[in-house]
């Protein structure tokens, strides 16, 4: 795995974009995410993602990720290998994320707020 894993350090935003566009899958196990800003990302580039089912992140990501257990490896792996192994899988998880991230758009937002406060 060490030939297709790259740690990069800090990228430009441009750089960035353009790694999740040529990622065969976005990684993020974290144990805790105030929000999840980087699944979001991944997923507006078009990149399936493989997110922990932790913390805010199913909340933020809804269905249109892969969830796994991020305190276990073999559940971690496993996900890799679904996602990368499986295109159409692959391929709905893209278009489903493509979805995901317009309720995170600015009129959307708006739309919501409006409502909540009765304006």
């Amino acid at each position: 795995m060490a030939d297709r894993v790259r740690f990069l350090g800090r990228v430009s935003d441009e750089e960035l974009a353009d790694l999740y566009r040529g990622a065969a899958a976005f990684l993020f196990p974290s144990l805790y995410e105030g929000f999840g800003i980087p699944p979001l990302e991944a997923m507006a580039c078009g990149c399936p993602t493989i997110v922990a089912r932790a913390s805010s992140l199913p909340e933020v990501c809804g269905t249109a990720t892969h969830y796994v257990d991020p305190l276990s490896v073999d559940d971690i792996a496993a996900g890799i290998v679904r996602v990368t192994g499986d295109r159409a899988y692959a391929q709905h998880l893209r278009q489903a994320g493509l979805e995901q991230v317009k309720q995170f758009q600015p009129e959307p937002f708006r739309q919501q707020l409006r409502a909540i406060l009765g304006v």
